[in-house]
């Protein structure tokens, strides 16, 4: 089968160990099922892979991607759930210390078909297209979690949301809007900014600009210097949400700030398939749909990964193998 995997790993040039070309089909372990993939969508986890984070050299040649739409055997529209826990886990997946993404250490989306647990699969509604479903369970799932689970917003409470053009921060924005929070929102550019008005922010304001009140809490996915923003943002009492630093992994040290304004710095990372199913009822009950930057064949996935990569991208990029 068709697949784009990490053929070796590169921190300095990523896409060098992006390799696209054939592959085994999957082998379904028991419990397990092979989706007929119709859609997929990427993320920076695909980037950092192939730069060798979270990917160790031993587990290659490993499919790159997280989430997936398709059909099960049985002919059922399904969205897949990334969140790979043990069997006997219960509660919160994300919580088991066991737990991976596909494409850690099972073989991801970015492929004809992939293998995952049947326990992992989430009906798709006949309202949303493969291409829709395909954004929700990583960075649509994240910024539900982070919004709705982590800080957690109720209809009324101010959100700033940083870097307004990627997956994760134009979910957020959508969201937000949709239940009922302002919205405000930073881009480094006009045209960023456009962008998050477009999606419902309330306002939109470049990096670091002085806001006009203070907030109940910032979805930050930034990192580096808009760290030092975020947490003078909040109000006393607020909840700075991070789910990933794509302009840096070292923020600067705001700890006196922190303690001093008895801020809350809470993780995310994904959500639970619970959180998910949520997600997709939301979808439904609301009309929201994922912003999509471009549509685009998997032999190109090099493009997407590329945009993805410089930050030149108005919402998911999503491939059809």
């Amino acid at each position: 089968m068709l697949a784009a995997y990490a053929s070796d790993l590169n921190p300095d040039d990523p896409l060098a160990a992006l390799s696209v070309g054939e592959r085994p089909d999957p082998e379904a372990p028991e419990g397990w099922v092979t989706v007929e993939v119709r859609a997929a969508a990427l993320n920076h986890h695909d980037v950092w892979s192939l730069r060798g984070v979270g990917l160790p050299r031993e587990r290659l040649p490993m499919i790159l991607g997280c989430d997936a739409a398709g059909v099960d055997p049985d002919g059922n529209d399904v969205l897949v759930h990334a969140v790979i826990g043990d069997p006997e886990w219960r509660g919160d997946e994300t919580l088991d210390p066991s737990r991976n993404l596909l494409s850690e250490l099972h073989q991801g989306t970015l492929a004809e078909r992939v293998a995952v647990p049947r326990r992992n699969l989430v009906p798709k509604p006949a309202e949303l297209s493969f291409e829709q479903a395909a954004c929700l369970p990583t960075a649509w799932l994240t910024a539900y979690r982070m919004l709705f689970v982590k800080a957690p917003l109720e209809p009324g409470h101010t959100v700033l949301v940083q870097g307004a053009s990627g997956g994760v921060a134009t979910a957020a924005i959508a969201l937000a809007r949709a239940a009922g929070l302002r919205v405000w929102a930073t881009g480094r550019d006009e045209e960023k900014r456009a962008f998050a008005l477009e999606l419902g922010a309330h306002q939109a304001f470049e990096p670091g600009a002085r806001l006009p009140s203070r907030v109940d809490a910032v979805v930050e996915t930034v990192g580096g210097e808009a760290w030092k923003h975020s947490t003078r943002a909040l109000r006393p009492g607020g909840a700075l949400v991070v789910a990933g630093g794509t302009a840096g992994l070292q923020p600067p040290a705001e700890l006196p700030h922190i303690f001093f304004k008895q801020l809350a710095v809470l993780g995310s990372t994904m959500g639970s398939r619970d959180e998910l199913e949520r997600l997709v009822a939301m979808m439904e009950l609301t009309g929201l749909r994922p912003a999509i930057d471009r549509v685009i064949p998997l032999a190109d996935v090099a493009e997407g990964l590329a945009a993805l990569a410089a930050g030149e991208t108005r919402g998911k990029i999503v491939v059809l193998p």
